[in-house]
């Protein structure tokens, strides 16, 4: 109900500011010369927290005394044996070592085998079981047209299917840290059934698409379009099968969104950016439901100031964790 969410942000700030209950705030430092948790999970013995750093590794969190430690990886050619054994890609920041490094830029766990499937935003697809390691490839491709930039992922917990975001067919995620690039529509949504192993192109055509997410009941799959400023509901099921509709509309530009622990309520990061260059942002983290109300909204530039966050998740147990591929750090906030 776009209209509706219009109406609550403009005349009811205040109020949904008010109700924040996550104030307590600490930070899981990572590995030194690490960088960019853009995608963060626990698996379904609630351990982790899981992230993927912009060298290529997915790294897992073992307590205060341990930190983080390597989990998995997408590239085969990750470390090159010359010389020894030498580390080619470990906290390496050079944005055109990612076809060789790998990036996982977003991955969801099936609960119910383990198994954490990864979209690499250069590489393609991935899988890779509980005891992590070198993650298996399971496309680069869909309806015949390649990869450019994946960038998020989610898992149907009763059937395994997997959907998955394209954010662009003409520029990658190099373009977009380098700052060449240009806004476009031609993102995917697609789904990946992983007994036939079939990917199907859902949705073409959509303006920087991210963070899909199954809604608890699988009757519908949210994404959000950056350019557009929105989150879209696609429809799995009922008289409105396989057609789209606006959800929200927003003030900012949506990146990833999240299922909160309560069934039919979700959260998706936000980013208030009023110019470019020098890049002056604001971020956020937004609660709604599936009806498109807000419930809540999260100010996050107290610790990320003028930062883009791509991510904003709520676990059971009242903390929010917070993800940006700018930071050195995964942010933490509690009741």
């Amino acid at each position: 109900m776009p209209i509706l969410s219009i109406f609550i942000v403009l005349f009811y700030l205040p109020k949904l500011f008010a109700l924040d209950p996550y104030t307590h705030f600490t930070s899981l430092d990572l590995p030194p010369k690490s960088i960019g948790p853009e995608s963060i999970a626990l698996d379904r013995f609630n351990q982790g927290p899981y992230i993927g750093i912009s060298d290529g590794r997915i790294l897992k969190y073992k307590g205060p005394n341990v930190g983080f430690v390597l989990f998995a990886y997408t590239s085969p050619n990750r470390y090159e044996r010359m010389k020894g054994f030498y580390e080619l890609c470990d906290d390496v920041t050079d944005p055109n070592l990612g076809p060789t490094c790998g990036r996982p830029f977003g991955f969801s766990f099936n609960n119910f085998n383990g198994v954490l499937y990864i979209v690499d935003a250069l590489l393609g697809l991935f899988k890779v079981g509980p005891e992590g390691g070198l993650a298996t490839l399971i496309a680069k491709s869909a309806g015949g047209v390649p990869f450019k930039f994946l960038n998020g992922i989610d898992v149907d917990q009763l059937t395994g299917d997997v959907y998955l975001t394209v954010a662009s067919q003409t520029f990658d995620l190099r373009n977009v840290i380098q700052g060449n690039y240009v806004l476009d529509s031609t993102g995917r949504l697609i789904t990946y059934n992983p007994i036939t192993k079939e990917l199907k192109v859902l949705l073409d055509g959509l303006s920087i698409p991210a963070g899909p997410v199954v809604s608890t009941d699988r009757t519908f799959v949210l994404f959000s379009e950056f350019s557009t400023k929105t989150v879209k509901k696609y429809c799995l099921t009922g008289l409105k099968a396989n057609t789209t509709e606006a959800l929200l509309n927003l003030p900012g530009n949506p990146v990833k969104i999240k299922r909160a622990p309560e069934p039919g309520k979700f959260w998706v990061a936000v980013n208030e950016i009023v110019q470019q260059q020098p890049r002056n942002a604001t971020p956020f983290g937004y609660k709604f439901d599936s009806f498109g109300e807000i419930l809540l909204i999260k100010n996050l530039e107290d610790h990320y100031s003028n930062i883009i966050v791509n991510l904003v998740q709520e676990y059971n147990g009242g903390r929010v964790v917070v993800g940006s591929r700018e930071v050195k750090f995964v942010g933490m906030y509690s009741k």
